[in-house]
């Protein structure tokens, strides 16, 4: 690639993991990305629910959970980086919706374009907790990671299907559908993959 080449932003896509990629953390998986940039990416695996559910996680850290339709939820498998930290993908939320500023509420707040925050601070937890806080959340223990220009070569080695992301995926599609879904997004099948070829 030239080194004039304007590089690539996946900031709010989706990685859809190829056949040929058998590493454990990411067989079949969606990641959604948070930020790419030339320093390298950031992203969640939003179809690898672990063993736990947010009720115990909330039992975990001692706060009570106050919203029923979050209850039996999945936690999920964020990804092989920081397994024992929390993660919250959701939608963003503004202390004054009619500001200009767009000032996040929460602390350690990543802004994502296309509507969505990644939040680690407890605090979206506690708002949640009392039966606030964002409406559409994803939980996860871990993130994915990839130094300077190393996502890039994965996608060069065909180990990755990138498309535009689609929070409906995110939040309203059973976790067992998602890879499914984000494959049509592209107009594909898992069937018509191949280890072979890949999509830039």
């Amino acid at each position: 690639m030239p080194s004039d080449a304007e590089p690539i932003n996946l900031t709010h896509h989706f990685l859809i993991a190829m056949p040929g990629l058998q590493d454990e953390s990411f067989v079949r998986s969606v990641v959604y990305l948070c930020e790419h940039s030339s320093r390298g990416a950031l992203g969640l695996v939003i179809n690898k629910p672990s063993d736990i559910n947010l009720r115990h996680l909330f039992d975990k850290v001692d706060l009570p959970l106050g919203r029923d339709d979050l209850a039996g939820a999945p936690v999920f498998q964020g990804g092989p980086v920081q397994t024992e930290r929390g993660f919250v993908l959701h939608e963003a939320v503004f202390k004054d919706q009619d500001a200009e500023s767009k000032e996040t509420v929460y602390a350690s707040t990543m802004t994502i374009p296309g509507g969505l925050e990644m939040t680690t601070s407890k605090d979206v937890l506690e708002a949640i907790s009392t039966g606030a806080g964002p409406k559409k959340v994803l939980v996860s223990l871990g993130y994915s990671a990839w130094g300077e220009g190393q996502l890039e070569t994965e996608l060069g080695e065909n180990s990755w299907l990138t498309v535009g992301a689609d929070i409906s995926v995110i939040f309203d599609t059973p976790v067992e559908e998602r890879y499914e879904k984000a494959l049509l997004l592209l107009g594909l099948q898992p069937w018509m993959l191949t280890t072979e070829a890949g999509h830039a």
